[in-house]
């Protein structure tokens, strides 16, 4: 019976050492992907985002105003510069920077390294001259 006893817990052991580590995998991969990410530059200077729970593109000038179409032919300027990300944050670009909000635009945050995630799971930044980065 002690021998049945310590079988079983050594078999506990080991399964809750192995789901230890299987917990935790998914935690650190993020931070290794997104310093293994490929970024090209975009050829169309475009990107997706949500207004309305529909996707539209997006797209800024070359003063960083932003613009944006439900067709991709006729294009409008969004006067608050605002977008949504995949999470629902609202982003804008301002002060020569890119800012989010989760809070309907009371409290501003600088967007780190100014990347965000599309609607699609899609990855995209801007340089320091407004040029549109994706992931390839």
């Amino acid at each position: 019976m002690k021998k049945l006893l310590l079988t079983v817990s050594a078999a506990c052991l080991l399964l809750a050492a192995g789901i230890k580590t299987t917990v935790a995998e998914p935690f650190t991969r993020p931070q290794q992907r997104n310093q293994e990410l490929n970024w090209v530059k975009s050829r169309t200077g475009v990107w997706l985002a949500l207004v309305d729970n529909k996707i539209n593109w997006f797209k800024l000038d070359k003063n960083a105003r932003l613009w944006a179409s439900a067709d991709g032919k006729e294009w409008l300027e969004i006067t608050d510069g605002m977008w949504l990300d995949k999470d629902g944050r609202q982003l804008k670009i301002g002060e020569g920077k890119l800012w989010s909000t989760s809070d309907e635009g009371k409290n501003f945050m600088e967007v780190p390294e100014w990347k965000w995630k599309g609607p699609k799971g899609e990855w995209y930044k801007f340089d320091a001259k407004w040029t549109l980065w994706v992931v390839k």
